[in-house]
């Protein structure tokens, strides 16, 4: 049993020392002049600083990472996966006719969606309470119920109204055919997708159009522009700065929503994976299929939105970095005599 002197002994070799205590954050910590202290190579003091000032991160870091390795080992090593399966079904002919027509549906539903949210936001804008009030309950409506609900609707439509005519109101018809032959399953599920995402684009391009300053609008007015022209070249422009964000969201959001449309057997993605698992009982395979599919094209989504953003962000970032060819090409000009630009005697600005 180690008596008290020895204690105290093994104490002073554990602390630090005095130079070690001097010691630069970064720097590692190393003997010292008088070659005492105990040391790990490879660590600093910044290092045991932060290990001991933050335990709650690193439990989490090493909580996080230690679930990633379970998930890749369950990857690598269950049986029911079965990657080859994946591997034959990845590039099937039925699997990939599904997933162009979930790009068709992705494409035409958000079509749809803006224009139709774009009138709505407008309506919403205008003075009349009418156009005000009409705007409002088709967003209640269309925001206040599933879209699984509003599909099964769709497709059921001609139960509800079994024939479409075209004519005065209360009047004669001048030609009707039947909801039916009208009413495809394509045009269910574009109806259902389509109109249910008009409600939620309206409130998107409201709120980009009212954050532009309407000092700009009664400017531009002042000037002698007409409000058409306004909107047009003053309004739209700072608005889809706003705009275009949430509606990348959506576009992401529709092409997994598409899905949705499996319950009324439009053969899109999910529905052809549907088709062959119900004849093989490969299940969880054929998910991880589509799975990856939808994983790839929104990861394509996602890039071209980056794209997209930083297209509209310009000259409304702060701290933006200015490479060497903006700088040139942003160099202060005249005109000559002639009309001709020349460069300012002052030379390039950096």
């Amino acid at each position: 049993m180690a008596t008290g002197p020895e204690v105290r002994a093994g104490l002073r070799d554990a602390a630090p020392s005095a130079d070690e205590l001097s010691a630069a954050p970064g720097e590692p910590l190393g003997p010292s002049a008088g070659g005492g202290g105990t040391r790990v190579p490879g660590w600093s003091r910044a290092d045991f600083s932060a290990l001991v000032r933050r335990p709650a991160r690193w439990t989490v870091v090493a909580v996080a990472l230690v679930l990633l390795a379970m998930l890749g080992h369950l990857l690598v090593t269950s049986s029911s996966l079965q990657w080859s399966v994946v591997g034959h079904w990845f590039v099937n002919g039925g699997i990939l006719s599904g997933l162009v027509r979930t790009l068709y549906l992705t494409a035409a539903a958000m079509v749809i969606g803006i224009v139709g949210g774009t009138v709505l936001a407008l309506m919403r804008l205008s003075k009349s309470w009418v156009l005000q009030s009409a705007a409002s309950v088709y967003i209640w409506f269309f925001r206040g119920t599933p879209l699984l609900v509003q599909i099964l609707f769709w497709f059921n439509i001609a139960s509800f109204v079994p024939r479409i005519s075209i004519g005065i109101p209360f009047g004669p018809s001048f030609a009707s055919a039947s909801t039916n032959a009208l009413v495809t399953t394509l045009v269910a599920a574009l109806l259902g997708l389509g109109l249910n995402e008009a409600a939620y684009m309206s409130e998107i391009v409201r709120a980009g159009i009212v954050s532009v300053d309407a000092g700009q609008t009664e400017a531009a007015l002042a000037l002698g522009m007409t409000k058409r022209l306004t909107f047009r070249r003053i309004v739209l422009p700072q608005a889809m700065r706003i705009i275009i964000p949430p509606t990348g969201n959506q576009t992401i959001g529709m092409l997994k929503g598409t899905s949705l449309v499996s319950v009324i057997s439009l053969p899109e993605l999910l529905y052809s994976v549907q088709e062959v698992y119900a004849r093989n009982f490969e299940t969880i395979p054929l998910l991880v299929v589509a799975s990856l599919w939808y994983l790839i094209v929104t990861s394509v989504l996602s890039v071209g939105q980056h794209f997209v953003e930083r297209r509209f962000r310009r000259g409304h970032e702060r701290n933006a970095k200015t490479t060497l060819r903006g700088r040139l090409r942003s160099r202060p000009q005249s005109i000559d005599a002639s009309g001709n630009d020349v460069e300012m005697q002052a030379g390039v600005h950096f």
